[in-house]
């Protein structure tokens, strides 16, 4: 009897073992913070699951993420994850489509042959911060934009700014930036900021900066500190509340206003959607949407 017991054991053990779900987990943007978080909320899931999860960083590399997703292919895991736009990764998704295998979009963009993609709503984001910019200048002031239309999510976010700045005919558009995010978009911002900042040296001739996320909103605010301006009333705001920006909005400065996504949880119901595809389940909706809030000095300390 007792040889019979250990032997079920033994068998329930191994059967655990080979229903494990493999997953990975493909990105060029493991520097940002918020992909950091996305995968602090994953992998907790993920560890829940019992799942072997498989992190891949091509540290910038968008075009390596291709050849990421033919390996995860080779290897025949049970879904992949990734937080890059889609349509600039074609072929690798047609790979993993031909072996049936779901990729599920964590922050991506929309696309036929992801599952679902699992985001925040970055058409309300940006209303809700360039409302607030507009708001704050009494819908007139000269306003520095910092976008990045290369990544469908935050692509949005710059078209619906460039909607709201539009529908108010004395807000002008000082300049449209693109910042180079390889060193995470601080650095860069902060440079290009100097340069209008020194084109536009009187006092009041830049009311406002709109950064479609933190850290040019962050690498602008240094410039405006450090170019003994940040006494001129320059309203500064950004998208995701990261810790940085929070302690910036907190002191009470230029940067007043960013709005907190829900990064972990996005990693949470990334994981849910993996479950639900390794299931079979077909999704009504290509687009996932995890809520956000507002964040300003009025609950910043929440």
């Amino acid at each position: 009897m007792k040889h019979l017991k250990l032997s079920a054991a033994l068998l329930a053990l191994s059967t655990t073992a080979a229903m494990a779900q493999t997953v990975t987990v493909v990105t060029p943007y493991l520097a940002q913070p918020g992909t950091q978080a996305y995968l602090e909320g994953f992998e907790a899931s993920a560890g829940e699951n019992g799942w072997d999860v498989n992190v891949v960083d091509t540290a910038g590399d968008v075009a390596a993420v291709i050849s990421r997703i033919e390996d995860a292919v080779t290897q025949q895991v049970d879904a992949i994850v990734i937080n890059v736009d889609p349509a600039q990764v074609f072929a690798g998704l047609q790979a993993a489509a031909d072996a049936g295998i779901p990729v599920i979009g964590m922050d991506a963009g929309s696309d036929p042959l992801l599952a679902t993609n699992v985001t925040s709503n970055g058409y309300a984001m940006a209303a809700e911060t360039s409302v607030y910019v507009a708001n704050r200048l009494g819908g007139e002031g000269r306003v520095v934009m910092f976008v990045f239309d290369a990544f469908p999510p935050v692509q949005v976010r710059g078209v619906i700014a460039d909607a709201v700045f539009g529908n108010y005919p004395d807000i002008e558009i000082v300049d449209r930036i693109t910042p180079d995010v390889q060193d995470g978009g601080i650095a860069d911002s902060r440079a290009q900021m100097e340069a209008v900042l020194a084109a536009n040296p009187d006092e009041g001739s830049i009311s406002a900066v709109w950064a479609a996320w933190d850290q040019p909103a962050l690498g602008a605010l240094q410039a405006i500190e450090d170019a003994g301006r940040g006494d001129e009333g320059i309203v500064v705001v950004g998208i995701d509340a990261n810790p940085q920006a929070r302690d910036a909005i907190a002191a009470g400065g230029s940067f007043e206003a960013s709005v907190a996504q829900d990064f972990v949880g996005i990693g949470a119901a990334t994981a849910d959607a993996v479950s639900r595809a390794i299931a079979g389940e077909e999704f009504v909706a290509p687009v996932t949407y995890v809520p956000t809030t507002l964040i300003t000095a009025a609950n910043v300390d929440e």
